[in-house]
């Protein structure tokens, strides 16, 4: 993941469509697939107190999302969550709470006209580096 990211077309759809649900909330969700093509969403939960402006993912989803990436064969390739008042880029909070300096970080507007609604990032030791997202089929 030098400076690029492949996600297949129907995984930004339904990111962006998980986004849109309920454009007062943050969602989030992990993302998987072979040989650094994203092909595979898990739909997570938001379960943070301030849902409007933070995310988390409840560890027992976390952990089954993991068992059923391992079951599958598939490598964890990223992370994604939604801005819905502020610009989809990562913000301090999110940059401290960049755990895995090995995936990229999604982060989507829902909000309509958007110019890129879905952004994604590396994020390590606390340096953000936009990725440019090849989009295949």
């Amino acid at each position: 993941m030098p400076g690029s990211i492949r996600v297949q077309k129907k995984i930004l759809e339904a990111m962006l469509a998980h986004a849109r649900v309920d454009e007062s909330r943050e969602c989030c969700g992990l993302l998987a697939g072979k040989k650094e093509t994203i092909t595979k969403i898990f739909s997570g939960g938001n379960v943070a107190a301030q849902p409007a402006t933070t995310y988390e993912i409840a560890p027992s989803e976390l952990f089954d999302f993991m068992k059923q990436m391992r079951a599958a064969q598939l490598d964890f390739l990223g992370i994604y969550h939604s801005h819905p008042t502020t610009e989809n880029e990562p913000s301090p909070t999110d940059v401290a709470r960049a755990y895995y300096p090995n995936v990229a970080y999604f982060i989507l507007s829902p909000r309509a006209g958007a110019v890129k609604p879905v952004r994604a990032f590396t994020i390590a030791n606390g340096a953000v580096t936009e990725l440019k997202i090849d989009v295949v089929d």
